[in-house]
């Protein structure tokens, strides 16, 4: 989300956050962006894309859109497809208002005190002008087929009817709650063929940003209280099976004393926040996309102090798992105002302005690599955070004159086309007034208070019309995606990460000790030394096995085809299984956790020694990617099972894991 005030600075942290922060004694470590990787083979700088000709997008009737796709929507490896396994790659746009439109001072009722002087009445913006049927006929003739449509948890509990004011021009809607005109405009989206995502963007009905009380998702909220919020809603909407995803929580960001962080574990944990509720939707409402976006803001805005845009940075070594595999989503947010170390305010740093530069001060080929290292690198195959990478806000003002903005937008736009990467700008959907000038010039399409559509960006007038459609005009890798090996992480740093849904429906399976397990297709493949990370994957399978037969392996009785680690504690399944989930107490091995195979497995194996150093396979098994950094990691290859663990408490080495035993799959 982003401001229209003076500066345009929707990611600006106020003066007061700066002057409050100023106070500390103490500040909590603010974790700096990663330093520069290589970009991504399709984000090698080539020549300029070049904008079509036409600034027409392609057009859809609701009927050809709803034949085009059937949900409900998964991923396979970067790429998103519909049920029939097709690429569906989201080209979308963020239908703003219920998430509110207030800026939080002066008279609520007081249009001047609202985003661009709109009023949304806490309901998608153009319903008091415009027939929902006529912006959903704009929304198709701009070449989009999904919807981000942000909402706030107040908008929940809001039991008051929205003023007939707000829905003028389609009364149909008059007496409704802003929730109930929310579900209206959900099953006409869906009925007319468009993808809904639900994004979670603000606690209060509060445009925007810096501290709006939104600045978490437990703002305002307890963490249960939002995610009790995200349960109710889904369950609403999971019999439409066009309603695919669940965005978690819109720009996290610093508040005036606690930066968000990503695994720490505690309260303003990002990281555990958004697994933990987006497993507990998963459990409800298995068919949608979960869509997590990395923390926006972390630090004091004051060239003194560690500040920046972590962005999607800290996945490079702790990505998520859930317990379904292949409904990951990360997504990030990129305006030409804001840049990986500034806020995107004005005014000198007393406003919160940083003399960083901003993304639009970056030459294409530095805009590239900032983009590759902060998003876009979660896109490479094969590695234990492979995901596709939404970017689901950006955007530039038709009005703007100011060259470097021009050049933000084209060279932004082109490496979204160079990546075919899923998209979704901001925002849709704006006023415009009597002289037909828009309110939001950011807006793609504008109505007057007649209901009139006055501006589009396919109008000729608009310098962004040739990008735009360029934009969703793009070649990208269309049809039948085949299925795809995954890998991913097991993080037991500060607690369970129960990952299975056979064994969350059976309890507790190693009492007193932090325990985690891959999720249900998937084995453990590989370990860390002394920090309980672990590797799981379902590359070249084994299935398991229905019904009872999972295993909690304490001690060795299963050691019965000889001593592989002489003098060492030894953990190992039974024949016919394979190690799914391991238990440890501090990082001491405490338990295996061993699955029933569909099919007899080897028995022969090897030792993977790593007491010394890594023992990891050349290739393939995320061999490009840290899941355990600072730690020494053993791994089997992508063609064996892991069979059991070897740890000793001698010579200092305090019962960690020291070796496996691999065992091949065929």
């Amino acid at each position: 989300m982003r401001s229209t005030r003076t500066h345009r600075a929707g990611h600006l942290l106020s003066a007061a956050l700066v002057s409050a922060s100023l106070l500390l004694l103490t500040l909590p470590g603010g974790a700096s962006a990663a330093g520069p990787a290589p970009a991504s083979a399709q984000l090698s700088a080539p020549a300029s894309v070049s904008a079509s000709a036409s600034v027409s997008a392609p057009v859809q009737t609701g009927a050809q859109l709803a034949a085009s796709w059937t949900g409900p929507l998964s991923t396979r490896g970067r790429y998103v497809v519909d049920a029939g396994g097709n690429r569906f790659k989201l080209k979308s746009g963020n239908w703003a208002g219920a998430q509110g439109t207030y800026e939080g001072s002066g008279d609520v009722n007081d249009v001047t005190n609202h985003q661009a002087d709109q009023m949304s009445g806490n309901i998608p913006l153009g319903l008091d002008r415009t027939p929902i049927s006529r912006i959903l006929a704009d929304f198709h003739e701009l070449g989009i087929n999904s919807i981000r449509l942000p909402f706030a948890n107040a908008m929940l509990h809001d039991s008051t009817p929205v003023p007939d004011a707000a829905v003028a021009a389609n009364p149909g809607l008059r007496g409704r709650t802003p929730l109930q005109v929310f579900d209206a405009v959900v099953a006409a989206l869906t009925a007319d063929g468009f993808a809904v995502v639900l994004n979670n963007h603000t606690t209060y009905y509060r445009f925007c940003c810096g501290l709006d009380g939104s600045e978490r998702w437990n703002s305002g909220q307890s963490t249960q209280q939002w995610i009790d919020d995200w349960l109710f809603l889904v369950d609403r909407y999971k019999s439409d099976k066009r309603v695919v995803g669940a965005d978690l929580r819109n720009e996290v960001r610093r508040d005036t004393w606690d930066d968000p962080n990503w695994g720490w574990g505690n309260e303003h944990d990002l990281y555990k926040a958004l697994e933990e509720a987006g497993n507990r939707i998963l459990q409800l409402a298995p068919d949608l996309l979960i869509v997590m976006e990395g923390i926006n803001w972390q630090g004091i805005p004051q060239g003194m102090f560690s500040h920046g845009r972590p962005t999607l940075t800290p996945v490079r070594t702790l990505s998520h798992t859930l317990i379904d595999s292949g409904k990951l989503v990360y997504s990030a947010h990129f305006y030409g105002f804001t840049g990986p170390n500034h806020t995107g305010a004005s005014g000198g740093w007393q406003n919160g302005e940083t003399n960083d530069p901003r993304y639009r001060d970056l030459t294409p080929e530095q805009l590239i690599q900032v983009v590759d290292d902060q998003a876009l690198f979660v896109t490479t195959a094969g590695q234990h955070f492979t995901a596709p990478v939404w970017i689901s806000e950006f955007g530039a003002g038709s009005r703007s004159t100011d060259p470097k903005d021009r050049a933000w937008w084209k060279n932004f736009t082109d490496i979204l086309v160079r990546n075919d990467s899923d998209f979704a700008q901001w925002p849709l959907v704006g006023w415009s007034r009597p002289t037909g000038e828009a309110n939001d010039d950011w807006a793609l399409v504008n109505y007057d208070a007649a209901g009139r559509r006055t501006a589009t960006v396919g109008d000729p007038a608009d310098w962004r019309s040739a990008d735009w459609a360029k934009l969703v005009n793009a070649p990208g890798r269309t049809g039948a995606i085949p299925p795809t090996d995954h890998w991913n992480m097991l993080n037991l740093d500060f607690g369970d990460q129960n990952l299975s849904r056979t064994m969350l429906a059976r309890g507790d399976w190693s009492t007193g000790n932090r325990k985690g397990n891959c999720p249900d297709g998937q084995r453990l493949t590989g370990l860390g030394r002394s920090d309980s990370r672990g590797l799981c994957t379902d590359a070249r399978r084994p299935g398991t096995a229905a019904g009872t037969g999972w295993t909690v392996v304490t001690d060795e009785r299963f050691v019965n085809r000889g001593d592989w680690a002489s003098g060492y504690n030894k953990l190992q399944c039974p024949d016919r299984t394979f190690a799914a989930g391991y238990a440890v107490n501090g990082n001491a091995m405490a338990a295996l956790l061993c699955a029933p195979a569909d099919r007899a497995l080897p028995v022969t194996g090897r030792t993977v020694w790593f007491d010394r150093g890594d023992n990891r396979p050349a290739t393939g098994g995320s061999s490009a990617s840290d899941w355990a950094p600072g730690h020494y990691k053993g791994q089997c290859g992508d063609d064996e099972y892991l069979a059991g663990v070897g740890y000793t408490w001698r010579w200092s080495h305090g019962g960690v894991p020291d070796v496996l035993l691999c065992r091949p799959l065929n």
